[in-house]
């Protein structure tokens, strides 16, 4: 099975899929090791490894790690063509579709490509929103891009949409690391309406109860990463897999 039809198959059973984001530069004193038995343990569904920056040499180490210690699938969630790694099941690549930055369109997608085919590891396309949070975040500076305006719901649609028609598998609205507030409730649900591309929402959520809403509004992969470096505490973990799993498998 792909990693991308294994997501499909979680949402099916599970209702929704959760992922948890591990930046290895925030575990860079090994305690990924730990982290990542904690979450295989709670319910969580598979890892997006990544980062805007990469200020340590822990990257490929914290996927081998990740790999070696659960049966959960390990996708590269990229900042740079410099994570780009053989030892991932899969990689989003993703294209900035709410900036008008030809490098994060297409641009660095033409570098990685040959090395995602010398891998052989899986691409997964993704239409990648970047919104308003309440503060500049890192992939916002980074990218060179405007985010999305918290009030327009109506341009998040818009945009999700021909990412659909183009081709693209996944679609991602993203408050960002760090942010204030999360994606809106109503620009998830404005998003997944008008969309049948399965929708992912991250950045800012920091309750179980949170997670939940977003699954009601049409998400259909919650990620938490940053929340996580602060409090890793595994019965948190699971609460929060219990909210995005709204589907008990025994009755599918």
């Amino acid at each position: 099975m792909t990693t991308y039809n294994y997501i499909l198959d979680k949402i099916a059973r599970r209702g929704a899929a959760f992922l948890v984001l591990i930046d290895p530069d925030k575990h860079n004193d090994g305690s990924v090791t730990g982290f990542a038995e904690k979450c295989a343990a709670a319910g969580v569904d598979g890892f997006l490894v990544g980062g805007s920056l990469m200020m340590s040499r822990n990257h490929e180490e914290a996927i081998k790690e990740i790999k070696n210690l659960t049966h959960l699938p390990v996708i590269i969630f990229p900042g740079s063509i410099n994570q780009v790694s053989p030892y991932a099941d899969a990689i989003l690549y993703l294209s900035l579709i709410s900036g008008r930055n030809p490098e994060h369109l297409i641009g660095k997608h033409v570098l990685a490509a040959p090395l995602i085919k010398n891998y052989g590891i899986e691409p997964i396309s993704t239409g990648y929103m970047l919104v308003e949070s309440g503060v500049k975040t890192t992939a916002e500076y980074i990218s060179g891009s405007a985010p999305i305006p918290r009030n327009k719901p109506e341009i998040a649609a818009a945009t999700a949409l021909a990412a659909e028609y183009i081709g693209m598998k996944l679609l991602y609205l993203e408050a960002g690391s760090g942010a204030i507030q999360h994606v809106p409730f109503e620009m998830v649900q404005a998003v997944s309406e008008y969309c049948t591309v399965p929708l992912i929402a991250g950045g800012g959520i920091r309750t179980p109860q949170t997670a939940e809403r977003m699954v009601e509004s049409g998400a259909k992969v919650v990620v938490v990463g940053n929340h996580f470096e602060k409090v890793s505490d595994a019965a948190l973990i699971k609460e929060f897999s219990d909210a995005v799993h709204t589907k008990d498998p025994k009755t599918v």
